[in-house]
């Protein structure tokens, strides 16, 4: 996995990517419980909350969030380069101008499976499969890049602007 360091900007550090992260899944987690509570009242109102085990308001919550975050994630990308999370910890993508399609990939690769979190046994492999993305960017050097960035030719940089 190892490969060249490229000219440029020098490959964020991991604990920077996690820190972005971080930043964005706090803000996608208060999302992620505020729908919940939502859908667990309009669930029991109207007779369906013991479904699934009473795990319905969680997968739909779950789907809903993964993928609004996935989504933002496209869209920023897409617009600016960098998501909020990035921004706060001055990284970014590179290379800036990217086709949206290669984004969409990269978007569904990673953070998309969190859709899949709500779901009894599934949420176990789509959480080895976050755990597995974050791991290889780790063992990826000097370039620091995961699975989503391979797909989608990108890799996350320092932005010293």
């Amino acid at each position: 996995m190892a490969g060249t360091p490229p000219a440029g900007p020098a490959p964020a550090e991991w604990w920077e990517r996690l820190a972005a992260r971080l930043i964005e899944a706090l803000v996608f987690g208060v999302f992620y419980y505020i729908l919940f509570i939502a859908l667990w009242g309009i669930f029991r109102t109207v007779g369906m909350s013991e479904m699934l085990g009473g795990r319905l308001p969680g997968v739909f919550s779950w789907a809903a969030a993964g993928a609004a975050y996935a989504g933002y994630d496209w869209w920023a990308h897409s617009r600016r380069g960098r998501t909020f999370g990035k921004a706060i910890m001055r990284i970014r993508l590179e290379p800036r101008d990217l086709p949206s399609r290669s984004l969409l990939k990269r978007a569904l690769v990673y953070p998309a499976p969190a859709m899949l979190m709500g779901i009894p046994v599934v949420n176990l492999v789509a959480g080895m499969l976050l755990f597995g993305v974050g791991l290889l960017i780790l063992i990826d050097k000097p370039l620091e890049r995961g699975p989503h960035d391979r797909l989608a030719g990108t890799r996350v940089v320092k932005d010293l602007r």
